[in-house]
């Protein structure tokens, strides 16, 4: 379930020592706001990033049967609420991205991917690790202007990722040049809550394409050239591959 303030989404990270304040906000999006925050004295960090999310009324994706596809709600009560988009089914749903993105964020840390560190997880918070310094947030590849070489190597690493998160049964299924942060020469991927599992998903195959089309018009500016279709064909022939 989600917590209706600021506070309360935050206050078990303060109780644990993991945060001491919330210092200024990175980004304020449809499903949830992003602060830099001042770590606490349990953690080995100057900053963190508390993701907090908007209670009941968690970013409605186009068509997001599409993503919530294979994604099973075992509690009974909870499942007829959602089918019957009550108040508290709509809590569930909420509950159903959430969560997932935070699974998702330490599968693929664990993995080895470029993703932030997922720290702490509240009823409507995630704490993760904080991508830039206190004077600024990383910028997204969309706000960056990136010389051919820096441009060449970001664009291999979220290659490598996108390959990576497919052997761990992970396709983004929302990547653009806005959830991809750059920092000192580092891409970092963001925002994972529509992942989907393409074991599970009937879309996953249509969705990764989507993803490399996305990537490919953001550096197509730079010169680099990919073949969308074909790079998925290939990515899909080696996952499946026994």
């Amino acid at each position: 379930m989600h917590v209706e303030t600021l506070d309360e989404a935050l206050e078990p990270f303060v109780v644990e020592g993991l945060i001491s304040e919330v210092i200024t906000t990175i980004k304020s999006g449809k499903e949830a706001v992003v602060y830099c925050c001042r770590a606490g004295t349990a953690i080995d960090a100057e900053l963190l990033a508390a993701k907090v999310y908007k209670p009941r009324s968690f970013r409605s994706f186009r068509n997001d049967a599409m993503y919530r596809e294979g994604r099973v709600i075992l509690n009974k009560r909870d499942a007829r609420a959602f089918a019957k988009r009550t108040q508290h089914g709509r809590e569930v749903g909420s509950g159903l991205w959430t969560n997932h993105e935070w699974e998702t964020l330490r599968l693929l840390y664990r993995a080895g991917a470029d993703v932030p560190a997922p720290i702490a997880q509240s009823a409507g918070a995630l704490l993760l690790e904080y991508v830039g310094d206190e004077e600024a947030a990383a910028p997204t590849l969309k706000a960056c202007d990136l010389t051919p070489d820096e441009a060449s190597a970001a664009y291999e690493a979220i290659l490598r990722n996108i390959e990576l998160w497919l052997q761990n049964n992970v396709v983004h299924a929302d990547l653009s040049a806005y959830n991809v942060l750059y920092w000192h020469g580092q891409a970092t991927v963001i925002d994972f809550p529509q992942a989907v599992d393409p074991r599970f998903n009937g879309n996953a195959y249509s969705l990764l394409h989507r993803d490399l089309e996305n990537i490919h018009r953001y550096f197509a500016r730079y010169g680099v050239t990919l073949d969308a279709s074909e790079l998925t064909e290939r990515y899909w022939r080696a996952y499946e591959r026994p």
